[in-house]
Formats: C-alpha cells, sequence, structure tokens
C-alpha cells in the first residue's frame, strides 16, 4: 500500500523517523558534548512534533512552509535549552517554544496595527516567560511574568490580547469522532441571543418532538445564549455530546419544520 506523501519545504512527511526514548537519551547525551551529527539526528526526529504543532495554525492564511521552517526555528531553542536533568519530557518543554516561535512570526507579519507600548509590554512578557521555562521547565502564570518585569498583570493580558493574530470563527477547536467544534460554538451573543428563525411560533410545536435532554440543550443554547462549554458544565456531559445532541435536535425541528 503506498504511503500518502505529503511534502513541506521538501521534506516527505511520510518518511520522518520516530525516536524511542532510548534513542532520545542517547543522542541527547551526545548532544551535550558538543556532537552536531547527533543534534542533526534530533532534531530530524522531532520534525512530527513540529507537524503536530502547526496544524493547529491551519486555519491561518500563512504558509505551511512557512510555518514549518518557523516551528523548526522554536524546536532547535527548545533542543538548545532543554534540560533533561529536570524529568521533564521534551515534547512538554518544546510544545510552548514551538507554539510561541510561530505566534511571536505571525504578530510580526500582522497586517493589525498595534501601539508600540502594547508591543513592547508584550515582548517582555514573551521573553520573560521563555526565560522562566529555561529556568523552571515549566510555564508561569502571569503573576510570575507580572512579578518577573515589574507591570501588572492585567496590562500584560491586555497587551499579548493586542498582539494576538486574528481567528476565523469557523475555526475548529477541538475534533472528536468527526464532530467538530468550532469558535463561534464558544462565543455568546449577548446583544441578540435567539436566532431569527427561533423568533418562529412553530418552533414550540418543533421542539415538543424532542426528547426532554435535546430541548433543554435548545433552550439553554438559543433561548438564554450559552456556549455549548457552558452548557456542557451544567448538564454534565462532555461538550462533543453537545454539540452532537445539538445537531440532531436541529436537524429534527428543521425535519418537522418543512412538514408544516
Amino acid at each position: 500500500m503506498a504511503l500518502n506523501k505529503v511534502e513541506i519545504c521538501g521534506v516527505n512527511t511520510a518518511k520522518l523517523p520516530l525516536l524511542n526514548d532510548e534513542e532520545k537519551d542517547a543522542l541527547f547525551a551526545r548532544i551535550k558534548e558538543g556532537d552536531e551529527t547527533a543534534k542533526e539526528e534530533y532534531i530530524k526526529g522531532n520534525l512530527r512534533l513540529v507537524l503536530s504543532v502547526i496544524k493547529r495554525f491551519g486555519s491561518t492564511n500563512e504558509n505551511p512552509d512557512d510555518l514549518f521552517q518557523i516551528g523548526c526555528i522554536g524546536l532547535i531553542k527548545a533542543i538548545n535549552n532543554f534540560n533533561p536533568e529536570l524529568e521533564v519530557k521534551f515534547s512538554t518543554y518544546a510544545v510552548p517554544m514551538i507554539i510561541g516561535e510561530i505566534r511571536r512570526y505571525m504578530r510580526d507579519n500582522n497586517s493589525i496595527r498595534v501601539s508600540r507600548s502594547l508591543r513592547d509590554t508584550a515582548y517582555k512578557a514573551i521573553y520573560a516567560k521563555e526565560n522562566y521555562m529555561k529556568r523552571n521547565m515549566k510555564e508561569p502564570t502571569v503573576q510570575e511574568i507580572a512579578d518577573e518585569i515589574g507591570i501588572s498583570k492585567e496590562e500584560i493580558v491586555y497587551a499579548l490580547d493586542a498582539i494576538q493574530a486574528p481567528v476565523s470563527l469557523n475555526e475548529p477547536v477541538y475534533n472528536d469522532s468527526g464532530d467538530a467544534l468550532y469558535v463561534m460554538d464558544q462565543i455568546s451573543d449577548k446583544k441578540n441571543r435567539e436566532e431569527k428563525w427561533v423568533e418562529d411560533l412553530s418552533l414550540q410545536a418543533a421542539m415538543e418532538h424532542l426528547d426532554e435532554r435535546e430541548r433543554y440543550i435548545i433552550q439553554l443554547r438559543f433561548f438564554e445564549g450559552k456556549t455549548q462549554m457552558e452548557v456542557a458544565r451544567e448538564i454534565r456531559i462532555s461538550q462533543a455530546q453537545v454539540s452532537r445532541l445539538e445537531k440532531n435536535a436541529l436537524r429534527l425541528m428543521r425535519q418537522y419544520l418543512k412538514t408544516e
């Protein structure tokens, strides 16, 4: 059976090597001794990690080749600063470094204008975060970053939000067995909480054809304006289950309305 060949930056992703834990430990010991060949092997053995990270940015308009190259820079930085003696998995340490490098690239190429002072505050926070991770091999809290750079955590959060790249409402944030959850599913519309078609009086009759749980989900989602996450917490099921039940309920209601 032929492998699905996908090339990024001229690299056939189907042929990327996988390293087991013993191979990683052995290579890292050689890297610490200055062995550049071992470092190259370690980079190649972790390129799949970079690929898995750039998939998170699939809904952006960025070129995948560019993101892959930037992600590799983050991977190399992670290798240069990783301390295996702290007993933290390399992937746990590397993923935030790779994501951070990609986000920095996207911010620098963002067409939305952000004030210089906000950018400076955000970059101070980012560098403080990276330095903290180098020392402690874990991500700091916002308060810990604030203490390090002497800026209030509210200012830091505001500055970091300001330089974030725009996100599409149709960007998937979770996928479970084909039931994708999108950004728009997590947004509550406080100004107009009812969909226009919900105003149709026949909807009340349509809802009578739903079971009790589906009817309650529709009530919370479209009449009370709650997000799927909020509904999931209230009725104590997963967000993916809420999504499935909501889709099924809407399908049944539409079928009823078409026959009316």
